[in-house]
């Protein structure tokens, strides 16, 4: 069962697309109008709508039907039931493929990129990802530790992804920092790094993969000493400087694979 066929009820309501998610993409795909758009793990198609509505076709992939059920329907956005270890597309029939924060949900991550390199066209293999190895110091992992030490083992060094995806697509792979902005519409992990209220609502906690998954119990209790240091001003007397900033480099990362030249990482 897909992991969001349990925890992604009220997915649509908090994962929204972010005007700025979307300007890096187009950025970086470097596509006309009408190209075709493989969007892998696309959830409830939060950016897939979004590209559709750039006048890009969309082939929205994704295995949840509970997910899918929350999608709202767009000319320009195709819905795929489908794994990214077997994806329901033919070979080199999109002009690019993205997942966007999706990696850490595939069953077999090497598989999952060889699948995205036999449905594209020469053009560019894109992913946003996460390695919290790369971010600064956070306070989230103060309260939820477990969950923010688990992130390192569920989502590999930066350094190895970027290999695998040259081994598996024999494309040049290059690396984009996405710095987090305090009012961040997606609100996944380390969306509320200003606004550390966020955590509070259970519907935004559901949202997020590593919460929601969590041992309950544990969550809880990182969630009753936030509130508490929220409530008596020990939250701010500790980090509250960090609510003078615009953004905050968190570990995100766009991943860019492009077919121009292969050349080896070192």
């Amino acid at each position: 069962m897909p992991t969001y066929d349990t925890i992604g009820q009220s997915y649509s309501q908090v994962r929204r697309p972010d005007s700025r998610i979307v300007s890096a993409l187009l950025d970086l795909l470097q596509l006309e109008p009408g190209s075709r758009i493989a969007d892998i793990g696309a959830g409830t198609g939060n950016y897939s709508e979004a590209l559709g509505n750039c006048g890009f076709c969309v082939f929205a992939v994704e295995p949840s039907p509970v997910m899918r059920l929350q999608a709202t329907k767009h000319p320009n956005v195709q819905w795929l039931e489908g794994y990214a270890e077997k994806i329901p597309l033919p070979t080199s029939s999109v002009d690019a493929a993205i997942a966007i924060l999706a990696t850490h949900h595939f069953s077999n991550l090497e598989k999952a990129i060889s699948e995205m390199n036999r449905i594209t066209n020469n053009g560019t293999l894109l992913f946003l990802t996460f390695d919290p190895r790369q971010a600064e110091k956070l306070w989230i992992a103060d309260y939820f530790p477990a969950q923010w030490e688990e992130a390192q083992s569920i989502f590999p060094p930066l350094c190895d992804v970027m290999a695998l995806i040259q081994k598996n697509s024999q494309r040049i792979v290059k690396s984009y920092p996405f710095l987090l902005p305090h009012d961040l519409k997606d609100l996944f992990f380390a969306a509320g790094w200003r606004r550390p209220e966020i955590y509070l609502n259970s519907d935004v906690r559901a949202g997020i993969s590593a919460l929601a998954l969590a041992d309950p119990k544990i969550v809880q209790k990182g969630i009753n000493q936030l509130k508490q240091d929220l409530e008596n001003g020990a939250w701010d007397a500790k980090y509250g400087e960090i609510r003078q900033r615009e953004k905050l480099d968190a570990g995100y990362r766009f991943l860019c694979a492009s077919s121009t030249v292969f050349q080896r990482i070192t």
